[in-house]
């Protein structure tokens, strides 16, 4: 075998028992070995296997062409002055981007199509969520109706019975969505997958990252369902006879 090799990385190797040191992949006509397993800082080039440029237009007959380019600045704001140099070249014709935007372009497809199906999924949910919290304070409603009736006979108002079911509504949400926060933060930060991207018809392989501000954010959804879900219940509580509510069992 010749000087062909690969090198993985650690999203694909992760992913992929094929994609080991020493494990081999079919590129062209060879069985290329992997070589090395290399890290980009959680990007999309994880997901790739990278070799010799011209180990591997040989391989698929390529000649000189190249889709993409990287390379590595030493600053981030030398980047403009980087740009203007290939782009104001005659002789080349290039269009210059940061990895994070060509990456961007090169997954918008699968980005709103996962998007789509998160927002879809999410909204059953929440609709299933709200029913779920009236049923449960819709119970609470009538296993408490003396101890309303009883409140409101000693001169507490309508309003103060509306804001106690409201604020068990409320609390219950709370208690339920730091508790799934929680159970995401655990089970799903940094859990891997992979998938396929249509536009560029490669496998992607990716990481879950459960940030703060997506936990706060659905603590948030999870007070605002517990607070619909107790609307109802709330007024029915408030609109009960005292007299009829007083002399139930």
């Amino acid at each position: 075998m010749g000087k062909e090799r690969g090198y993985c990385g650690t999203a694909a190797a992760n992913q992929f028992s094929a994609m080991q040191v020493g494990s081999k992949i079919k590129v062209g006509r060879e069985q290329w070995p992997i070589v090395g397993i290399f890290s980009a800082g959680g990007s999309a080039a994880e997901s790739e296997v990278w070799t010799d440029a011209t180990m591997l237009q040989g391989a698929f007959n390529r000649g000189d062409s190249f889709q993409a380019v990287y390379g590595k600045l030493e600053t981030p704001e030398s980047f403009n002055k980087f740009k203007d140099a290939l782009t104001m070249n005659p002789q080349l014709e290039v269009k210059v981007e940061r990895q994070a935007d060509f990456s961007e372009s090169q997954s918008t497809m699968m980005t709103k199509m996962i998007n789509t199906l998160g927002v879809l999924i999410a909204g059953l949910m929440a609709v299933g969520a709200v029913f779920g919290a009236l049923n449960t304070m819709y119970n609470a409603v009538s296993a408490r109706t003396r101890e309303i009736a009883t409140l409101r006979a000693l001169g507490f108002g309508r309003g103060a019975v509306v804001f106690s079911v409201m604020l068990e509504s409320l609390m219950l949400a709370l208690i339920g969505g730091l508790a799934g926060a929680a159970f995401a933060y655990l089970v799903f930060n940094g859990f891997q997958a992979s998938t396929m991207n249509f536009q560029s018809f490669s496998q992607v392989a990716f990481s879950f990252a459960v940030t703060p501000a997506l936990l706060v954010k659905g603590i948030v959804w999870a007070a605002v369902i517990g607070l619909i879900g107790g609307i109802f219940p709330a007024v029915r509580a408030a609109r009960l006879p005292i007299a009829s509510a007083l002399r139930e069992l």
